[in-house]
């Protein structure tokens, strides 16, 4: 076959996959119908009980139903009721949970920067959310007052073909595994798909883009042209040219959706869109696993923090960076690590060496930097445990005694306790925690047998 002809075929595959994914993730009429009845029910319901209480407020739909960049058989309806800058905080929140509960009878109240109601109503999930109306996103008092803003600016530049390619694009970073801006998976949220797809036009065009990314990607939709971020992705908020609204995006996950866009392309398929499932792993097969790599894992276990996982999740993998750089710095060589929770948290280590002799190496200053040498060189010279301090090449060398020679030890002491820990994993790590090595780990499966089974057979 020749190029053109392959090119065609692959053409052909790429429209039919789309086509069938279409066909799966487009809500059909009676869905939409559905849910624009419930949505309408909760906005009057919300409305009046809004103007009730202050005559100046309003409520607005937003999030992807109200943008028309929701996936068939998602179930949320987010309801915001809109108050006057001039009313005091105290008085937004006691009046917008009062609006949740009228909106929704059997809600629940849940806390974000302050207070919301949550709960289902005929078979939606509802989230009633009060904020401030305000002229200009960049004087939001906090994260929710800019989520008008966003439904506004997309609202205006989606018509139905690209807000169906947004449909491909959330439906594509789900099946890979990369959607979420929570601060657990570190992915792409709904608003910044919406943005790539509007930026580069559709959704093959931002993956023929994505493809040759290379970060550090800078993308400025309204040309701000003010602020610069430290991120491997960037698209300034079109709304606020303060914020960065890929901040939270991984440059792991950057990669991964470049990887798969590169993947698709050239191979397309529906799996792509698809979020894979695997089975947990097995006591023998995780044996048989630790037999084949020839590493030490090691595992800290202890009852999970009662913190909401955008909390607790930075305060694990802080924890899982201070202890893989002092094992590092003590000669500990770290092959991988990561961090599990859910009833238990559980920040593992894999070690290329977890036993090292009792001597270590000591570099000194160059003889020639006389007063950094002399300080040295006086230091240890009459040290009787230590050998040296001698001189290779132009420099003062001891070999002294090395304060651990064993990983296991090292994790078991208190030392462990100087290590940059999360405030809230270290307090909880000072009541106890299990370390469990090599084999030991099967204790976990049971609570973590999906992530192992990853862990073990790691995919981009």
């Amino acid at each position: 076959m020749t190029d053109e002809g392959a090119d065609e075929h692959t053409r052909s595959d790429l429209e039919g996959v789309l086509s069938r994914v279409r066909e799966r993730i487009d809500p059909d009429e009676d869905e939409r119908d559905r849910l624009e009845a419930v949505a309408d029910e909760l906005r009057a319901r919300a409305e009046q009980a809004a103007t009730e209480r202050c005559p100046d407020a309003d409520v607005m739909r937003v999030g992807s139903t109200a943008r028309n960049t929701w996936i068939s058989g998602d179930r949320d309806v987010d309801v915001f009721v809109r108050f006057p800058p001039d009313l005091d905080s105290e008085c937004l929140e006691e009046y917008g949970l009062a609006v949740g509960h009228a909106t929704l009878p059997d809600g629940r109240e849940e806390y974000a920067e302050h207070p919301y109601v949550t709960g289902e109503y005929e078979g939606f999930d509802v989230d009633v959310v009060p904020c401030f109306r305000l002229e200009d996103a960049t004087e939001i008092r906090s994260a929710v007052d800019r989520t008008p803003f966003h439904t506004a600016y997309v609202q205006e530049r989606l018509d139905p073909e690209l807000a169906a390619d947004v449909r491909l694009t959330k439906a594509f970073t789900k099946g890979v595994g990369v959607y979420g801006s929570d601060l657990q998976t570190r992915g792409f949220s709904g608003y910044l798909t919406e943005l790539l797809t509007l930026e580069y036009g559709g959704f093959e065009p931002l993956l023929e883009a994505a493809a040759d990314w290379e970060p550090p990607v800078r993308l400025d939709p309204e040309a701000h042209g003010r602020e610069t971020f430290d991120d491997a992705l960037v698209v300034i908020d079109p709304t606020d040219p303060e914020r960065n609204v890929a901040a939270v995006c991984s440059a792991a996950n950057v990669a991964r959706f470049q990887h798969y866009a590169r993947e698709f392309l050239a191979n397309p398929r529906q799996e792509c869109f698809e979020p894979t499932t695997v089975d947990p792993l097995s006591e023998s097969d995780l044996e048989a696993h630790l037999e084949r790599r020839g590493t030490t894992p090691i595992a800290i276990r202890f009852p999970a923090p009662d913190l909401v996982d955008d909390q607790l999740y930075p305060q694990l993998r802080k924890s899982l960076g201070g202890i893989t750089r002092e094992l590092e710095a003590r000669g500990f060589d770290v092959f991988r690590a990561a961090t599990f929770a859910d009833e238990t948290a559980v920040l593992l280590v894999e070690l290329a060496v977890a036993e090292r002799p009792l001597l270590e190496r000591h570099d000194g200053p160059p003889v020639h930097v006389r007063g950094h040498a002399e300080g040295f060189f006086e230091a240890y010279a009459d040290d009787p445990d230590v050998y040296g301090p001698f001189v290779e090449g132009e420099r003062y060398v001891v070999e002294r005694r090395r304060e651990w020679t064993s990983a296991v030890e090292f994790l078991e002491s208190d030392r462990l306790f100087d290590v940059s820990l999360g405030a809230r994993v270290e307090t909880t790590l000072e009541d106890g925690y299990d370390l469990l090595v090599g084999e030991e780990l099967t204790a976990v499966l049971e609570e973590f047998g999906e992530e192992l089974a990853r862990y073990v057979d790691p995919r981009p």
